[in-house]
């Protein structure tokens, strides 16, 4: 069963992966495992397929870069849950097919809860409660399921939603 990973505010993407960490330092097969290298040393090597991770306002804050999301995205995280997102890191999530969703539960969820997410519908069940977040629009529902919009650019020849 998919798990929560709580962090605070203002998580930047050199958080999620240090520059020191790219994948044109560490390698492209393994720099993923430095995820949250500096502030959750246990989180490349404990994160599971699906696990959810919960975060404060400004998630995804400093630079553009992409590779921080594409270690998320080789994680295989199921989803991000924050009350605000950096722009272009949201939009790179959304470009992977990482689920990212506007909400403030930093106080309603622990580290380590069991956790499911249904992205379709926007719904968060955790800790015993369902948590119901905004669903993605229609045209990102459709190319979640491909993967990412990249994928379903390649497989359909055009955008979700054209």
């Amino acid at each position: 069963m998919p798990r929560i990973w709580k962090f605070g505010d203002a998580i930047s993407t050199d958080d999620i992966l240090p520059g020191k960490f790219a994948p044109f330092m560490a390698g492209e097969d393994k720099f993923q495992t430095f995820a949250f290298h500096y502030i959750r040393p246990e989180f490349a090597a404990e994160v599971q397929p699906g696990d959810i991770l919960i975060g404060g306002r400004n998630w995804g804050l400093g630079s553009s870069r992409e590779y921080a999301p594409v270690a998320l995205k080789k994680l295989h995280i199921g989803g991000i849950i924050a009350p605000t997102f950096a722009r272009i890191h949201y939009r790179n999530l959304l470009n992977l097919g990482i689920p990212a969703f506007e909400a403030n539960l930093l106080d309603d969820l622990q580290d380590g809860d069991e956790a499911s997410l249904d992205v379709a519908r926007g719904l968060l069940t955790a800790a015993g409660r369902e948590f119901q977040l905004s669903p993605p629009p229609a045209f990102l529902t459709e190319a979640l399921k491909e993967g990412s919009i990249l994928e379903y650019y390649k497989k359909h020849q055009k955008f979700p939603g054209e």
